[in-house]
């Protein structure tokens, strides 16, 4: 796989992985077929943490009010407490993944939308991602990705931190891939990811290098099926 692919790979991932997660909560269902709901909010309930209301999170995201309280009742279903913890977040991803380990790329992913670090996701943090994922422009969903790849969270993607993230996405899919990958491909792979992208070759990545590049990448791909 060549720096292209690595790069839409490990974004795109990110995106089969949350439609696994949607019909875990049972609320992956067509967006048009959402029955009508009488509230006119969001149906809540004793809960550990009580979400923002409907309002607020339709101006903050690209999902209607009826998709809205859909996700919520699935959501809620899901986790009563109205909150997940790291543990329930590995548990579904392990359940897509037998023939793997997904543990340590669910751990990457949880941080990324665990934005205030207290060690849960809120309905909140959930939906927020999920509009980016699933209807942001490709620099949103660039930028949630540079925010998955900076394990640190200090602006930067290091060599040791992209290599962190591509073992755990080879873990996850399994040593009974086909083709067989071999062990030293992760580094190689990073290995190109930065020669790609670190352009002023510091040692690290900015979120503005790795918008540019992965931009360029994705126009590229788009004049080739046009031209297909």
């Amino acid at each position: 796989m060549g720096i292209q692919g690595m790069e839409l790979f490990a974004i795109g991932v990110v995106i089969i992985l949350f439609m696994a997660v949607l019909k875990q909560f049972g609320i992956l269902e067509p967006m048009s077929s959402f029955e009508d709901s009488s509230d006119s909010d969001l149906e809540l309930s004793t809960v550990r943490h009580q979400p923002e209301g409907l309002d607020q999170l339709q101006a903050q995201t690209k999902f209607t009010r009826k998709e809205l309280q859909s996700l919520y009742r699935g959501f809620k279903n899901e986790c009563p407490s109205g909150l997940v913890d790291e543990e329930t977040f590995k548990t579904i991803y392990s359940q897509f993944f037998p023939q793997g380990d997904a543990t340590t790329y669910a751990h990457f992913l949880f941080n990324a939308f665990d934005i205030d670090r207290n060690g849960s996701i809120r309905f909140e943090d959930f939906v927020i991602g999920l509009s980016v994922l699933l209807r942001g422009s490709v620099t949103e969903k660039l930028n949630w990705a540079f925010n998955l790849y900076d394990i640190n969270k200090d602006g930067y993607i290091t060599k040791e931190e992209m290599l962190a993230i591509m073992k755990s996405i080879y873990d996850m899919m399994g040593r009974y891939t086909y083709p067989c990958v071999r062990d030293e491909a992760p580094s190689e792979h990073v290995d190109k990811f930065f020669q790609k992208m670190d352009k002023n070759r510091d040692g690290v990545v900015t979120i503005e290098e790795f918008i540019e590049t992965c931009q360029k990448v994705t126009h590229f791909f788009t004049q080739t099926r046009e031209h297909m």
